[in-house]
């Protein structure tokens, strides 16, 4: 029977100072700056915020009675908005949508926008957590990633956030950069965990379509060379005490994985405001998923009616073992077979002959109680995820394209 799962909320904040080559993110470069070493930049800050406000109160009726479980502030760079915006913002929702008590609220950072009291600022306004974004604490990559921080920067970052009362931080760190070498690769590791984070992401540059780097590729580490990265990362990261729980994500220990990511990945719902922002949600009064979107361009999302901004559809039946899987396959240790069928409404029987395939060739574990990646699934998840893509006789043999863009959050 269809169940509702635990209940976040995104929040999407499209400006920063700099688009990046490689980022294919709903992001726009702040206009009208006169220079990027500047700490007020030209934003319809109040406007975006009333206009978030409104958003919310647009999707609460499809929520009413349910706690939000997280919050993440995503952009774009949403620290540049101050500190007064974003808690006006969260006073907001504390005042329409219950928390639970150990709420998680993120919101993502760049280096080269820290100041120590407008990091207070955002600490006071209720956010817990931050995620910093510093790819790499090589000059040269850093300057090749167009990134706006230098290394000191990011180290001091993240020394910052330890001093400023955060429950805990993760760094952003990407891997396979430009001609990056191994020993490259795992020096910005090592510094990373010299930082003592409370968690890492660390994942593999990839040259995704409509960005500057797809049109123009630099030149990117051979496959040896990725897959030796790959392994001696990994094991650095164990042997330092980060545990892997999914594909790209490492944490000090279960009560510090990310609460609002594994909302995501064990297809739990989440409303999602802001220009660009996706949603899912479950209708048990219609006893199916929607997704929704809203107008990705800033100005035809403050423009626009309110009516006008959003989109909503319902999942059909067929495309939902997929959109389960796409996420719940990306944890190392899987999930409960139940919630396949309390998440989706569907039973487990409808998959049955897949993931006895699945299993037979050595993709999942052959366990009764869990839908979980072997080591070989892991590595080749791409291939265990297209079992459970809709077939020809399908009405429709193509994944949501929502789906898809969803997990590049």
């Amino acid at each position: 029977m269809l169940t509702n799962p635990p209940l976040s909320l995104y929040i999407h904040i499209p400006w920063c100072v700099r688009k990046c080559p490689y980022c294919d993110f709903n992001s726009h470069a702040v206009k009208n700056l006169k220079s990027e070493k500047q700490t007020e930049f030209d934003l319809p800050e109040q406007e975006y915020i009333d206009r978030l406000i409104e958003d919310l109160e647009q999707e609460l009726p499809k929520v009413w009675g349910r706690r939000l479980h997280s919050i993440f502030i995503g952009g774009g760079t949403p620290s540049l908005f101050s500190p007064e915006s974003l808690d006006r913002l969260l006073s907001a929702v504390r005042a329409r949508l219950p928390f639970e008590s150990d709420i998680e609220i993120t919101m993502e950072a760049n280096p080269g926008t820290f100041e120590a009291e407008k990091f207070r600022g955002f600490r006071k306004a209720g956010i817990n957590r931050l995620s910093i974004g510093v790819q790499s604490f090589n000059a040269n990559h850093l300057e090749q990633l167009g990134r706006i921080h230098n290394p000191q920067q990011a180290i001091d970052a993240a020394k910052f956030a330890h001093k400023a009362g955060y429950d805990s931080f993760n760094l952003d760190l990407m891997h396979g950069l430009p001609n990056q070498t191994l020993e490259q690769a795992l020096s910005d590791l090592e510094t990373a965990i010299s930082l003592k984070p409370h968690h890492i992401s660390w994942y593999q540059l990839t040259l995704e379509p409509n960005t500057l780097f797809h049109q123009q590729p630099p030149q990117l580490p051979h496959d040896e060379v990725l897959w030796d990265i790959q392994e001696a990362g990994q094991k650095l990261l164990a042997d330092s005490g980060y545990h892997q729980y999914e594909t790209s994500a490492y944490s000090k220990s279960p009560r510090l994985r990310a609460k609002h990511n594994l909302n995501y990945w064990q297809f739990g719902d989440y409303l999602g405001i802001g220009a660009g922002a996706h949603g899912k949600i479950t209708r048990l009064d219609l006893g199916e998923i929607h997704r929704t979107t809203k107008k990705r361009h800033p100005k035809d999302y403050l423009q626009g009616s309110l009516s006008e901004i959003s989109q909503d559809t319902a999942i059909a039946k067929h495309e939902l073992p997929f959109e389960f899987m796409l996420n719940a396959l990306r944890l190392i240790d899987g999930v409960p077979v139940t919630l396949f069928s309390q998440y989706t409404g569907l039973p487990i029987n409808h998959i049955r002959e897949v993931l006895q395939e699945a299993v037979a060739d050595g993709l999942l574990e052959n366990d009764p109680a869990r839908l979980q990646p072997t080591e070989k699934g892991a590595l080749f998840l791409n291939e265990l995820l297209e079992r459970f893509i809709p077939n020809s006789e399908s009405k429709n043999n193509e994944p949501s394209s929502a789906s898809i863009q969803f997990t590049q959050l």
